[in-house]
């Protein structure tokens, strides 16, 4: 830039981008970038963010009266005054109070897209796939060959009645076994398969009873793939490093077989 024209600096060309230069240097200015395409499309840019900015921040440029009074406090206030106002805020607060311990659940209940269970189930589901999944000879605490058991534990300490265990085998899955974890602190459970090519999944259980029905979502870390929902008070979550598609198919079993 300098070689062409030394006379144009880097400094110039922003001033002149923030529009802070005379004419009669925007002149000399105008003249460079006509001769110098490359630059001229960088001042544009350069210019385009400037009304970016400008635009994001208008709201901004408008003053108030009342704007002195954030930097500075009001004088000639008399204590008396001073007194009443504060006996005003107190009283105020008292009975904000009171309202909301008698109105709170239904003021401050979350919208019901606002999910207790929904956000921290597929996170979870990730860490315990992660912990478990890479495990050689203590993936599970119950390994398949007691799958009744592992149910009716798991079932008991979920208070979930009749707890089937998803049988995946017709999409290549057979059934590692099961342990007990927490899930949103409280008593949840892990169910984990394998197929031939030694790919493992892990399918989450986990009660809030906070939580709302939703339909199927999904998240992913690296090569870590989630699909979770929420059914009643009930969360699952299936995990796995295969295929979205094939890890929706299992998902879409599951949903099919565990109790609504």
């Amino acid at each position: 830039m300098n070689d062409t024209n030394p006379s144009v600096s880097e400094a110039d060309l922003h001033a002149y981008a923030d529009g802070q230069l005379p004419e009669t240097a925007r002149a000399r200015i105008d003249a460079f970038l006509a001769d110098n395409p490359d630059e001229a499309a960088m001042v544009a840019e350069w210019q385009a963010q400037n009304t970016g900015i400008r635009s994001l921040f208008a709201g901004y440029e408008k003053t108030r009266e009342t704007d002195a009074l954030l930097v500075s406090p009001p004088r000639g206030i008399s204590s008396g005054r001073k007194r009443a106002a504060i006996a005003a805020a107190a009283l105020l607060v008292f009975a904000l109070g009171a309202v909301s311990g008698h109105y709170g659940p239904a003021l401050l209940e979350k919208p019901e897209l606002q999910l207790a269970g929904s956000e921290t189930l597929p996170k979870q589901a990730e860490t315990a796939f992660m912990v478990y999944a890479a495990e050689v000879r203590h993936p599970v605490e119950v390994f398949a060959n007691e799958e009744a058991h592992l149910a009716t534990w798991l079932g008991k300490r979920l208070a979930i009645e009749n707890l089937k265990i998803p049988n995946l085998q017709s999409l290549g899955f057979k059934l590692v076994g099961g342990r007990l974890l927490p899930v949103d602190g409280r008593p949840g459970s892990m169910f984990m398969y394998e197929n031939q090519a030694g790919e493992r999944l892990t399918v989450l259980v986990g009660r809030n009873t906070e939580n709302r029905t939703t339909s199927f979502r999904f998240a992913s870390s690296g090569n870590v793939e989630t699909f979770y929902w929420i059914d009643g008070e009930l969360g699952y979550a299936v995990t796995g490093e295969i295929s979205r598609e094939t890890l929706r198919e299992v998902a879409e079993e599951c949903y099919k077989q565990f109790p609504s």
